[in-house]
C-alpha cells in the first residue's frame, strides 16, 4: 500500500532511525529536555536539537567545505527564512532567470528545494557525505546552526554569511504555530503556556533564541564583510531598500539599468508573501523530510504576538530580551 499524506511518519518524529557511531556516542553524554514536536531535544555545544538534526549537525561538522565563493543564509526558526531564500536564490539567479520569466525555478519549486539546509537536507539520512564540489559558483546553501557550531571551512574562508533574526516574541508564536502544525493529532497540540516556559528556559529548537542571536550580532560587529545582520521587521518595512543592501553585499549589486528597467520591483514581486504561498508548488506537495509546504507559510506579518501572548508573557519575553541583547546594543 502506497504512503499517503496522512499515513507517511514525518522524519522528525523517528524514534528507531540509524545514528552514525560518533552521534550514537555522543547522545548520552548530553542534557536531556522534551521536545516541541519530537520526543527528546539534546543540548550540544549549548544549543537544543533534535536527534535527527544532531546527526546531522555532526555529518555537517565533520565533512563540509566551504568554498570562497559560498553564500550561507543562517536563521533562527520561524524568522523569514523562506522569504530570505527566495530573496537570495533571485538575486544570484536573476541573469539566468529574469524575474518576471514564466520558468522561474520559484514557480515550479519551494524556496527549501533551491536553497538546501545543511545540517536538515544534505548532510543527514545519507550513507555518505554529497560531493558538492562541483556545483556552480556562487553556491547557495542555508543552515540554523549556532555559529560555535558552523563547520570550521565556513568561519576560515571569506564566504558570506547572512543572518536574519527577527522579534523573539513573533519568533515564539510562529514557532509555536509550526509546531503544532507538524504534531499528529495523536499527540495533541503543545500549549501555549507549556511552549511559552519552555522558550524562556531556551529549551527550543537551536535555542536559545537569545544566545543564537547574540554570536552573530557580535560576530557581524567583527567582521562586516563577512556577515550581514538581517531583521524580519526591515525587510517587511523597507524591502527596496534591504533588497539592494543584500545584493551589494552578495557581490552581485543592481546595475543602474537594472534599477531603472524596474527588477528590483520585479523581484520584491516575484518573492512576496501572497504571491508564493499561493502557487500550486507551495499549497501543495513536502519538503523530504516531511513537513508540508504550506506549512511554511503562515501569516508573515509584524506583531502578530500581541493576538496571543498576555500582559505577563510580553514583559517576560521583553525583560529576558533586554537582559541578554540590550546591553550588547541590539534591541528589539
Amino acid at each position: 500500500m502506497p504512503e499517503t499524506e496522512s499515513t507517511m511518519v514525518p522524519k522528525y518524529l523517528e524514534e528507531n532511525m540509524e545514528l552514525s557511531q560518533d552521534c550514537k556516542e555522543l547522545i548520552p553524554t548530553l542534557p536531556l529536555e522534551k521536545g516541541w514536536v519530537a520526543s527528546h531535544l539534546h543540548q550540544y555545544q549549548g544549543f537544543w536539537h533534535t536527534t535527527r538534526q544532531l546527526q546531522g549537525l555532526l555529518s555537517c561538522q565533520n565533512h563540509f567545505q566551504a568554498h570562497h565563493t559560498d553564500v550561507l543564509i543562517v536563521s533562527t526558526p520561524k524568522s523569514g527564512t523562506t522569504w530570505l531564500k527566495a530573496w537570495t536564490f533571485s538575486l544570484l539567479h536573476r541573469h539566468k532567470y529574469h524575474p518576471s520569466t514564466q520558468n522561474h525555478p520559484l514557480l515550479t519549486h519551494n524556496p527549501h528545494f533551491l536553497v538546501p539546509f545543511l545540517e536538515l537536507d544534505l548532510y543527514i539520512d545519507k550513507p555518505s557525505p554529497p560531493d558538492l564540489s562541483s556545483l556552480p559558483s556562487p553556491r547557495l546553501f542555508s543552515t540554523h546552526l549556532p555559529y560555535v557550531s558552523l563547520p570550521k571551512s565556513v568561519t576560515q574562508t571569506s564566504c558570506k554569511i547572512v543572518y536574519l533574526c527577527r522579534d523573539p516574541k513573533d519568533a515564539f508564536i510562529s514557532l509555536w504555530h509550526f509546531t503544532n502544525r507538524l504534531r499528529p493529532e495523536s499527540m495533541g497540540a503543545n500549549s501555549l503556556h507549556e511552549a511559552f516556559h519552555k522558550f524562556c528556559r531556551g529549551v527550543s529548537l537551536y535555542g536559545p533564541f537569545w544566545e543564537h542571536v547574540l554570536e552573530y550580532w557580535q560576530k557581524s560587529l567583527e567582521h562586516p564583510s563577512k556577515i550581514m545582520f538581517m531583521r524580519f521587521e526591515e525587510m517587511k518595512l523597507k524591502p527596496e531598500f534591504v533588497l539592494k543592501e543584500l545584493a551589494t553585499f552578495v557581490g552581485c549589486p543592481f546595475s543602474r539599468e537594472e534599477e531603472e528597467a524596474g527588477v528590483v520591483e520585479e523581484i520584491l514581486k516575484l518573492c512576496s508573501f501572497d504571491n508564493l504561498s499561493n502557487l500550486q508548488v507551495n499549497r501543495n506537495g513536502k519538503l523530504s523530510s516531511g513537513e508540508a509546504h504550506q506549512a511554511f507559510f503562515r501569516r508573515g506579518e509584524i506583531g502578530d504576538w500581541k493576538n496571543h501572548l498576555t500582559v505577563d508573557m510580553i514583559q517576560q519575553l521583553n525583560a529576558i530580551t533586554e537582559e541578554k541583547l540590550a546591553q550588547h546594543g541590539l534591541r528589539f
